[in-house]
């Protein structure tokens, strides 16, 4: 599916910027320069999927506490992958993405209280309309908030996007949300998604992310000891939640926000990936969901290879989403000269540092925040095209 779009990062102007054209499958589409360097794109188009070839590619979102930002594109200098530097500065003015996420070859960050869905291919920006919020703020209520996914309906050939707005007090009290969808197509606009009766409040974690066929799942917490999984057809748009077991979250033993477990795809499966005692321990635990119906889940606990302890036993790390493969990205809390991360591959229990060359010094040793994406080889597209 390929969207031909007109960008204007300034104006509220989806409806008129979405223009879906069919493409015949022998006509080529040429990689375009983001700044000063650019890498070549090789495309074959498979039926109605354009798939692209390339190195890995890693893009790194960086944010200061006075607002600063950067969006930095990093290329592949060995073969095995295991080092990356820096080669453009994709810098967005107005750019405040604490969160990334992906989908075939697009980024969607925040900017402001609206989202962002960007073409790391192209450096094209689509901003989307802002959400008017049904939410009514309680005295007390001061915290706001709104997390993004991108999903794909493949049945319909739709890309969408969720929006899980969150209106909470401290410590998670008097929590109230709602979920709105926007689908990329030309007269898109946002529309609030139906819940059952059942439905209960609650925040997204701020990792933890899957990706299963057209579902979305993500960690959630309903209160401050109570997690649960929301899974979110993207075809169906109904949300489904599985509250986690207590021998699952006893053993997390973590309250919200302690940012020690995350959501993955385990071989297809959705898996909670605890690492609360990796770096005392080396010791990772995966709870992985064998059958959503039933709510049965296995236990499986990760040692890493005492040649590997030395990577994590001085350094606290967070995990930051997984590869197209399946291995996880783990990376520094916080940023220092010197800065790596590690990959891990969790069915060969091997985990690999991976050198990062090119970040400007002015982020390291002071507070910031960052999220990283690796976009694997194979990728499919959608090109976004003026």
């Amino acid at each position: 599916m390929l969207f031909s779009l007109k960008m204007d990062a300034e104006v509220d102007n989806s409806s008129r910027l979405f223009k879906l054209k069919k493409r015949r499958s022998n006509r080529s589409y040429p990689s375009r320069s983001l700044g000063r360097n650019s890498y070549q794109t090789a495309t074959k188009v498979l039926g109605d999927v354009q798939v692209r070839k390339q190195q890995p590619h890693l893009y790194m979102c960086l944010v200061g506490e006075r607002g600063q930002s950067e969006l930095l594109s990093m290329s592949s200098t060995s073969p095995d992958n295991t080092s990356f530097v820096v080669d453009q500065d994709l810098r967005i003015p107005g750019m405040g993405g604490y969160y990334l996420t992906d989908l075939h070859g697009l980024m969607c960050f925040s900017m402001g209280k609206k989202a962002c869905i960007y073409n790391p291919s192209t450096g094209q920006l689509l901003t989307l309309p802002k959400i008017k919020s049904d939410i009514i703020a309680d005295q007390g209520q001061t915290r706001y908030i709104n997390r993004y996914y991108i999903g794909y309906d493949s049945v319909n050939d739709q890309n969408k996007l969720l929006c899980t707005s969150v209106m909470y007090s401290y410590s998670l009290s008097n929590l109230k949300s709602e979920h709105w969808v926007f689908v990329l197509e030309a007269g898109g606009s946002w529309k609030k998604v139906v819940t059952h009766e059942n439905y209960r409040p609650h925040t997204p974690f701020p990792r933890g992310q899957s990706i299963s066929g057209s579902v979305v799942h993500y960690l959630a917490w309903h209160d401050m000891y109570t997690c649960a999984i929301v899974s979110f057809d993207v075809r169906s748009e109904e949300l489904t939640t599985i509250i986690l077991p207590e021998d699952v979250r006893a053993n997390m033993s973590i309250p919200a926000l302690a940012l020690k477990a995350e959501l993955i795809d385990y071989g297809g499966k959705i898996a909670i990936f605890e690492h609360s005692k990796l770096k005392i321990g080396g010791i990772v635990i995966l709870w992985v969901l064998e059958d959503a119906e039933k709510k049965e889940w296995s236990k499986r606990s990760l040692v890493l290879h005492p040649c590997h302890r030395h990577l994590v036993q001085d350094t606290e790390f967070i995990l930051k989403g997984t590869t197209q493969d399946g291995k996880v990205i783990l990376a520094p809390v916080e940023m220092h000269s010197g800065f790596y991360i590690l990959r891990y591959d969790l069915q060969s229990n091997d985990l690999r540092k991976v050198d990062i060359e090119g970040v400007p010094n002015r982020w390291f040793d002071k507070e910031c925040y960052y999220d990283l994406r690796l976009m694997s080889e194979s990728e499919r597209v959608i090109y976004l095209e003026t």
